[in-house]
């Protein structure tokens, strides 16, 4: 097991959330992962990293898989203006590699957004940090392990 995936199974451990991690195939893309759960695209919570152009730290916005995030709506969310996060930012704020990154289990505290449209299900899935792992919650349960703020930051 990775330490990537050690680090999301203990925050998952210490929150008490049940849940179960599943190996799927290579599920870089919203629509890979859905297909290999066999769940809807709106429930796979993805994980986007921008970095605050007045900050420089990283800031984490979850969303549904068939939902972007807007970047005019997600600077007035963070109130800053924001930029890409190229990949050391990322390794360094969150733990986890481009393709990976978990809602949880980071390295470092991250500011959190939550796209309110994963609240309207009784289950979500989420990347646990590799490529090839995901792992089964209740929404609010993420909403919470992850300290994300509901936000409309998205456009679909």
């Amino acid at each position: 097991m990775s330490k990537s995936l050690k680090r999301v199974r203990a925050a998952l451990d210490a929150a008490k959330i049940e849940t179960q991690i599943i190996e799927t195939p290579l599920a870089r893309t919203a629509a890979d992962a859905a297909n290999a759960i066999g769940c809807e695209i709106d429930q796979i919570a993805k994980s986007i990293v921008f970095q605050g152009q007045d900050s420089g730290k990283a800031i984490l916005f979850i969303t549904a898989g068939g939902n972007t995030v807007d970047a005019a709506k997600a600077a007035v969310v963070a109130g800053e203006a924001l930029g890409k996060a190229d990949a050391a930012l990322i390794r360094a704020q969150t733990g986890f590699a481009i393709g990976g990154v978990s809602p949880v289990g980071h390295l470092n505290p991250i500011h959190t957004y939550l796209d309110p449209r994963l609240l309207e299900f009784d289950v979500v899935w989420a990347a646990a940090g590799t490529p090839h792992h995901v792992f089964s919650a209740q929404p609010d349960d993420l909403r919470q392990i992850s300290d994300a703020q509901p936000s409309d930051f998205t456009s679909q």
